[in-house]
């Protein structure tokens, strides 16, 4: 275990000294390689790496999507687009087969019909390969209509909003993120597309497994996939959320617009559940009808927090309402919440934490 300089004590932080014991005995017995970086009131409480440098990236898989919808938001904010314009606006050859109607919106809200072209797993071999993900998106027919349910966009979300930022800004997704977002906000360790980065570890059989041979496999590191391989340390992606908590990011008016709620109880037809969808986010609170299931963000969780889970592995959120910024990043991957709720009992140990 290391520890960074610079962090509080938890009595100056209004926090229990205990819960940060007992957030440390979490992450210690689960034994994975991990950094967790915890801020309140925009102070360092807690900025420790275990298993490996404090620098060391760690693949974010989805924890990394609202970095790449904040640049949506972004544009909207500078009057380069409009949440409601047509995606087709901007990327006429996308209007065919019926996409004609589906907006920049709907794909933040996860509603646009097009969560994968024919099935997940045929998206994600063709995920490394850009121009070959994105023609398939423009061949593709929605699979319902758009804004009709939420289903989440694992990989597509990512080729659609990155695409959209390449036809507005006219620059590749890369430099727009890079000048845009990293370098203002100081985020040294974070790249998009990066074959150096601490290896994932699959826990069990089946999905995990697989997941872990693809996520370690260079091409698949390097390759230009923004909903999946955005690569971080735990202290950048808490300078993000801290980042759009004080404004720096984004207004503070943008900033809720991107956490307005885009579902009301409805269940998630790709992933089974009830996910309290945003614009970009995913949002804490029990969702209507499944009160107590385990949630990355924590049971305890305010309605107000916002962030987003990247494969049960890596977690980013924020709370204003307790000035409480949480960035948990690990290498073990695990099937769901349900059989991994570690990121609920670690986020829930932080909460209880807080005066």
């Amino acid at each position: 275990m290391r520890g960074a300089s610079g962090e509080r004590a938890p009595e100056e932080l209004d926090f229990r000294p205990d819960a940060v014991r007992r957030v440390r005995e979490l992450i210690m017995a689960r034994g994975a390689a991990a950094q967790l970086c915890v801020l309140r009131y925009g102070e360092v409480l807690i900025d420790r790496s275990y298993g490996v440098p404090e620098n060391a990236p760690f693949l974010l898989f989805s924890a990394g999507k609202p970095l790449v919808a904040m640049l949506v938001h972004q544009l909207a904010e500078q009057g380069m687009l409009s949440l409601d314009d047509p995606v087709a606006r901007h990327w006429p050859e996308f209007e065919i087969n019926g996409k004609g109607l589906i907006t920049v919106r709907h794909v933040l809200q996860h509603r646009s019909g097009l969560p994968y072209v024919r099935s997940v797993w045929r998206d994600a071999l063709n995920a490394p390969d850009w121009n070959r993900s994105v023609r398939a998106l423009v061949g593709a027919r929605p699979h319902w209509a758009p804004g009709q349910v939420p289903a989440y966009h694992i990989l597509s979300y990512g080729f659609l909003l990155g695409e959209l930022i390449q036809r507005v800004t006219g620059r590749p997704l890369r430099d727009v993120l890079r000048d845009r977002l990293l370098e203002p906000l100081g985020l040294r360790d974070t790249h998009l597309g990066l074959s150096a980065g601490v290896p994932m570890r699959g826990a069990g059989h089946g999905g995990p497994r697989l997941l872990q041979t693809l996520a370690n496999r260079r091409r698949v590191r390097e390759a230009l996939i923004p909903a999946a391989t955005v690569s971080s340390t735990a202290r950048d992606l808490a300078t993000f959320y801290q980042a759009l908590l004080d404004g720096r990011a984004l207004s503070a008016a943008t900033v809720a617009g991107a956490c307005e709620p885009s579902t009301d109880g409805e269940v998630d037809r790709v992933l089974g559940n009830r996910i309290r969808w945003a614009h970009g986010f995913q949002l804490g609170g029990d969702a209507d009808g499944e009160p107590g299931r385990p949630r990355p963000m924590g049971r305890l969780s305010s309605r107000k927090a916002f962030g987003h889970n990247g494969s049960n592995a890596c977690i980013g959120w924020s709370d204003p309402e307790r000035g409480l910024v949480v960035a948990y990043l690990t290498n073990r991957l695990e099937a769901s919440p349900e059989t991994a709720p570690y990121q609920c009992e670690m986020s829930d140990a932080i909460l209880t934490g807080c005066k």
